[in-house]
């Protein structure tokens, strides 16, 4: 599954630089990332060195150095082995918040953004705009959020906190309308613990209760399954 989604993320990232001679690319993290991540650094078929990163959310609070913050992931994983031409990091620990959030979607902002990499969490959330805050017209680019209870223990699950009440209650993030404006999206899921989401997002209603729903009104999505997580739709749906 890896395999054909890093090619096919290379050859949009590759398009971009070709057109205007920089690709500006949105980065989801997390487990389900990691072997599409190392899918694409192990191609030779993208110019990194044109590549801005930016990536999709992270939490309140947690510095850098601590190994579940997401700014620690794209560090490691992509600006240590892709070395692309700019990363730009969402700072959650920022002493005045606001003002990160302005800078990071003034950022945004400056032009369109060709590649968003957006996974769907277990309870159908994208970035980290969970049913109870995602919005799908909201007039913010970057926001501040509290974190639902499903989407804590999915944390906690994944082994990057040890228990529930260590996993941060608040995030900053990416929000739904601004990713519609991303000019391509790329939907990595895998693992049958995302199968109800999956399900819920190309079989459900378009609604808030599975933010991820909005990749249906999105123009150019493609949504990368494997046998696990595809294992919830309908047997005629061509996957």
């Amino acid at each position: 599954m890896a395999e054909p989604a890093a090619q096919f993320a290379a050859s949009l990232v590759q398009a971009a630089v070709r057109q205007n001679g920089r690709a500006r690319i949105l980065v989801a993290t997390g487990n389900s990332q990691v072997s599409l991540i190392d899918a694409l650094a192990a191609r030779h078929d993208v110019d990194w060195k044109a590549v801005e990163v930016f990536h999709l959310d992270e939490y309140v609070g947690l510095p850098p150095t601590h190994p579940s913050s997401f700014r620690h992931w794209i560090k490691i994983r992509v600006e240590d082995r892709l070395q692309p031409f700019r990363i730009n990091y969402l700072k959650g620990d920022a002493a005045d918040l606001d003002t990160e959030v302005q800078r990071y979607a003034k950022l945004l902002d400056e032009k369109p953004i060709d590649v968003g990499f957006v996974g769907f969490g277990e309870n159908g959330h994208i970035a980290f705009n969970d049913p109870p805050v995602a919005n799908f017209k909201d007039p913010l680019t970057v926001k501040r959020v509290l974190l639902d209870e499903a989407c804590r223990r999915q944390q906690a699950g994944e082994g990057h906190f040890p228990d529930l009440e260590s996993v941060p209650k608040e995030a900053v993030t990416v929000t739904c309308s601004a990713l519609l404006r991303v000019r391509a999206w790329i939907c990595y899921v895998p693992e049958e613990r995302k199968a109800a989401a999956v399900r819920d997002a190309l079989e459900g209603s378009i609604a808030t209760s599975c933010p991820a729903s909005i990749v249906r009104t999105h123009p150019n999505a493609t949504v990368f399954l494997d046998a696990g997580s595809a294992s919830k739709l309908s047997s005629s749906r061509s996957v």
